[in-house]
Order: structure tokens, then C-alpha cells, then sequence
């Protein structure tokens, strides 16, 4: 039953300076603010403990992908991510075939009853052409309510989120066929107007799909799906903070606009993440590495990304003149909004009762240590 003591500690009422937690087993028994009720087993008085990170889109990363590995592969993704700092991760695939897609859900509905991941993101395949990205565009396709219900039997509870393009036939349908079996909805990958987003909304989507990346652009008189996303409070929206996807003070406007409890940093991160520069592939899709920039091969299209939530959450704390509040923040973007958004009920904060899921970070936000379910890194 460790207790650790550490100089801040962020809880669900805020930074604590200094702080502590107490775990037994698998969960939260005690934290607060202050010194420790006792001589604690571990003591980091220059870092800052906050909840692990929850990721709701990634691909793989560590040489390894979600989308056709093996339990092996899938557990070395699982692995990586959690070096730094994820201790939650939804795997997400992208367009494939039916029978592809289908093998794919299988798998790492297996991966999800096993704990690996906490659940399946579907990236496609019902998502706009002309705004494929990296997806394989001959196998994009519109939905219907048989190949919904046949990924769902497949998935057997284990899809929690689907991607889909709302201007596409038959998106209305799935919209409400997939919020009937307690799927979250997200839109994305999408050529839709303003008005087919707010269509959409109200039909139950909740979630916009790495925001500007792969959708129509704002513009002053056709505004297009990221003002419609961005306006409604119903709605979370992903951003993918790397650098890269999006220019960091579009990040910090957009955090602005929406609040940090309607803003999830993902890192949409592939095989590649803390792999060589080299050539990989994305489901179908060939992609080249160079300077740690993913491109779809001989194009300029960003390809997922390599980056880790640990970066994304440096990249946050680092906003304003208010180290307390960007702190916070961070923690918000990278923790509680993201496991608030898919009603993961036992991650994204410190609390008593919650999963005994923390990161121990140095003052310049490099990951010392991370618990996942109670159990330090180098013992799991």
C-alpha cells in the first residue's frame, strides 16, 4: 500500500503544493493536499504527479500498430505509450475492407476484454473521399445498418467511438443506429457543410475528429464543420498538438474558445512514434518518416503522427503566464476531458476510488515515473 508524497500533486480539486497519494492494489484509497499522513514510501519533492494520460486516438506507436498486429504487437504499442505516461489508450483503426475491418475489431476486442486497451476506436471506413487523408480512399464507402451491426456483434461492447463523415448516404441512420448501442459518435475526415455538422450534432455526434485536420476549412461564408463543432457544448473536439497537424497557437485559441473541458489532445500516433525516420505503413497506405514527420508516400499529406501524449502535455502546461491554471489545463486536455468524453469512469483524475493511474513528471515535464493500475512501470 504505497504512499507517495510528491512537491505538487494535481487532484480533482486542483494543484496541490505539496500533495500526496495513497494506493492499495489497483486503486486510489487516499490523497490530499499537504504532507503525507505518515512516512511515505516514495518522496519527489521537485516533481508533479498528475493522472495518467488518456488517449482516444492512436494507431500504434513503438514500431508496433493496433491495426494488424498480434496480441504481441498490440501489447508493445500498449507498452510505449505508457513509457510515456499513457496509462489508457483506445485503439483505433483505419479503412479497411469489410472482412479487414472486421479481423481488426476481432482482434483487439480480444486485446480489450484482456485490459490492453479500453476499447476500439473505428476511423472509418464511412468517411468522405475528398478528405481521405491518409486513408485508403478505393475502400471508403457509405454506411449501412447491416456492416454496422455485423462490426458490432464482432466488437461484442468493445467499440467505443466511430469516425464517420455526416454528408455521406445513409450517415443520419448510423449516426442513431451507433448512439442506440452506446457508441460514441465523432465527425471527421468530412467535406460537410456547416448545417449537415449541426444536422449531425443533433442526431447525437459529440466528438470532432482531430479538428481543421482532414475536414472542410473554416471560411467566412461557408464556415464548414469546425465552427459548427467548436460552437456546441455538446461537443468534444480532438487536436493533435504536435507541432505539426495543427500551428500551437491554433491550439491555444481553440482552447480558449472552448474551454479545456471541451478540448481532447490526442496524438493520432502510428507505428512510427518513437521509431527511426523509414518507411511504414498505415493500414493500406504506404507512409515515409522523414524528420519525424509522417507523410502519405510521395505526397504531402500528414500521415498520423509520432508523437506521445507526454510531449502534447509539455506543449499545454507551457501556455500563459499562470503556471498553476496551465497546469491544470494540461491535465483537463490530456486526462479528465478525453475520459470524460467516452465514460471511462475510473480514469482521467486522482481521486478516492479511481484506478491508481499517475505520471510523476520532473519540473521541465519529462516523465520520472508512471503507475498503471497500481503498479509501477518496471514491475508490470
Amino acid at each position: 500500500m504505497p504512499l507517495i508524497a510528491a512537491g505538487s500533486v494535481v487532484l480533482e480539486q486542483g494543484v496541490c503544493r505539496p500533495g500526496w497519494v495513497h494506493t492499495a492494489d489497483i486503486e486510489i484509497v487516499g490523497c490530499g493536499a499537504g504532507p503525507a499522513p505518515g512516512v511515505p514510501d516514495v518522496d519527489w519533492p521537485d516533481a508533479t504527479i498528475v493522472p495518467g494520460f488518456v488517449d482516444i486516438h492512436v494507431h500504434g506507436g513503438g514500431g508496433a500498430s493496433y491495426i494488424t498486429g498480434d496480441v504481441s504487437e498490440i501489447m508493445g504499442a500498449v507498452n510505449f505509450h505508457r513509457e510515456h505516461g499513457t496509462t489508457t489508450t483506445l485503439a483505433s483503426l483505419v479503412t479497411a475492407a469489410p472482412t479487414d475491418l472486421l479481423a481488426g475489431v476481432r482482434r483487439l476486442a480480444n486485446a480489450t476484454r484482456a485490459g490492453l486497451v479500453a476499447g476500439i476506436h473505428l476511423e472509418g471506413p464511412w468517411l468522405s473521399t475528398g478528405q481521405c487523408g491518409a486513408h485508403d480512399r478505393a475502400q471508403m464507402r457509405d454506411a449501412t445498418s447491416a456492416e454496422i451491426d455485423a462490426l458490432l456483434a464482432a466488437a461484442d461492447g468493445t467499440i467505443r467511438m466511430v469516425t464517420l463523415a455526416p454528408e455521406r448516404p445513409g450517415s443520419d441512420d448510423a449516426i442513431e443506429q451507433l448512439v442506440d448501442a452506446g457508441v460514441v459518435v465523432a465527425l471527421g475526415h468530412t467535406d460537410a457543410t456547416y448545417e449537415q455538422t449541426r444536422r449531425a450534432i443533433d442526431l447525437g455526434a459529440t466528438v470532432g475528429t482531430h479538428l481543421f485536420n482532414a475536414m472542410r476549412p473554416l471560411h467566412h461564408r461557408e464556415p464548414g464543420p469546425a465552427l459548427a463543432l467548436l460552437e456546441d457544448p455538446r461537443v468534444t473536439v480532438e487536436l493533435i498538438a504536435d507541432g505539426v497537424h495543427v500551428h500551437p497557437a491554433v491550439v491555444h485559441a481553440t482552447v480558449q474558445a472552448a474551454g479545456a473541458d471541451h478540448v481532447a489532445l490526442v496524438t493520432d500516433a502510428t507505428a512510427a512514434a518513437g521509431a527511426a525516420d523509414g518507411e511504414y505503413q498505415l493500414g493500406a497506405v504506404p507512409v515515409d518518416v522523414v524528420d519525424g514527420v509522417a507523410r502519405v508516400r510521395g505526397t504531402s499529406t500528414i500521415a498520423g503522427s509520432t508523437a506521445t501524449m507526454d510531449r502534447l502535455f509539455g506543449m499545454a502546461a507551457g501556455f500563459g503566464s499562470d503556471r498553476d491554471a496551465a497546469l491544470l489545463a494540461a491535465v483537463q486536455l490530456t486526462s479528465t476531458t478525453p475520459a470524460r468524453t467516452l465514460g471511462l469512469r475510473r480514469v482521467g483524475c486522482l481521486r478516492v476510488g479511481n484506478d491508481a493511474n499517475l505520471v510523476v513528471l520532473q519540473p521541465d515535464w519529462r516523465v520520472s515515473a508512471v503507475m498503471a493500475k497500481g503498479s509501477w512501470l518496471a514491475d508490470n
